[in-house]
């Protein structure tokens, strides 16, 4: 198991790379100064907040989920949190009449987070009749996010071919959505709903106890349960808003960190934070790098995360 301050330092100089790597890309292409400025603060920076962001609200929710909702399978995309969010954006995006869509950045991330919060509070309802056991939670995302998927769908059938490219590319994914205006709205949210995960981390840790221990040391883990899948809910939605819909990253970094630096969420959430920002990250710096075509991210994510989870199932049991 690696030590904290190892993990810490490391995972630190990941990011850093990564992020200065994201935003010197620019320096390697043949253009005159003035325009290299332009594309810095109008492209790379946007790019390298958006990455730094959605990895962050993703990773940090996952692993809070599976907290919470006492299941290691409890992720944003499994448990449905961002089918909802997609499928508002898919509403919003296509739907929007065309007086409206200069406010379409200030529409978005407020209409993912309504997206995110309510399949968020039916999957907890459903849970909670259900006896809330961990089959019922994934179950009832699965049911919502087959739900939103078939409404999805159904929204295709109106799309003109171009609005049919963008949303098929958005709902996969893309780094390269996000506008400065959408990122004044939905960074605060990231950054609020991030701060409230990481200031119950010690709350966290004691609810791997159980519930009945939890409660005699202090937490109502009823509200603490309530409060935190709020905060998911805004994280996801804002990231959904950003960057459309990502898989795997919020499934994978917790369950690799945990494997390499164990459970406790002081430093676990931050970790994460900073892991699934600096994957992000380096999917954007490869993209930078490659200029050959962009793809989708959830692909890369899928693509590089089922194998590495497979593998930390297999040494987790070992252990």
């Amino acid at each position: 198991m690696i030590k904290g301050k190892t993990a810490v330092v490391t995972a630190a100089t990941v990011f850093i790379c990564a992020l200065f790597g994201v935003l010197s890309a620019v320096g390697f292409t043949d253009t005159p100064y003035e325009l290299k400025l332009h594309i810095l603060y109008q492209l790379q920076l946007p790019l390298a907040l958006t990455a730094t962001l959605v990895g962050a609200a993703l990773s940090v929710s996952g692993a809070t989920l599976q907290v919470v909702l006492r299941n290691p399978l409890a992720d944003p995309g499994i448990v449905g949190i961002t089918s909802g969010a997609s499928l508002v954006a898919a509403v919003l995006l296509l739907a929007t009449p065309q007086w409206a869509e200069n406010y379409l950045h200030y529409i978005l991330p407020v209409g993912c987070f309504i997206g995110a919060l309510a399949t968020t509070f039916i999957i907890y309802k459903l849970a909670r009749r259900l006896l809330g056991s961990s089959t019922a939670v994934i179950l009832s995302g699965i049911a919502i996010s087959t739900l939103s998927g078939a409404a999805i769908a159904w929204l295709y059938l109106f799309s003109d071919a171009n609005s049919l490219r963008n949303l098929t590319f958005w709902l996969m994914g893309s780094l390269y959505q996000t506008t400065w205006p959408i990122l004044v709205v939905g960074a605060p949210l990231v950054i609020a709903a991030l701060a409230f995960q990481f200031s119950n981390a010690s709350k966290y840790n004691r609810l791997y106890a159980g519930d009945v221990a939890a409660t005699s040391s202090g937490v109502d883990v009823h509200k603490l349960t309530e409060r935190s899948l709020v905060a998911c809910a805004v994280a996801v939605g804002a990231a959904v808003s950003m960057a459309g819909s990502i898989a795997f990253v919020g499934l994978l970094v917790p369950h690799i960190l945990r494997l390499l630096i164990g459970h406790n969420n002081r430093l676990l959430l931050p970790l994460c934070a900073l892991v699934g920002a600096s994957l992000l990250l380096l999917v954007a710096l490869c993209s930078e790098l490659t200029r050959a075509i962009t793809l989708p991210v959830s692909m890369i994510t899928a693509t590089l995360g089922g194998p590495l989870l497979i593998w930390a199932l297999l040494k987790g049991q070992l252990r």
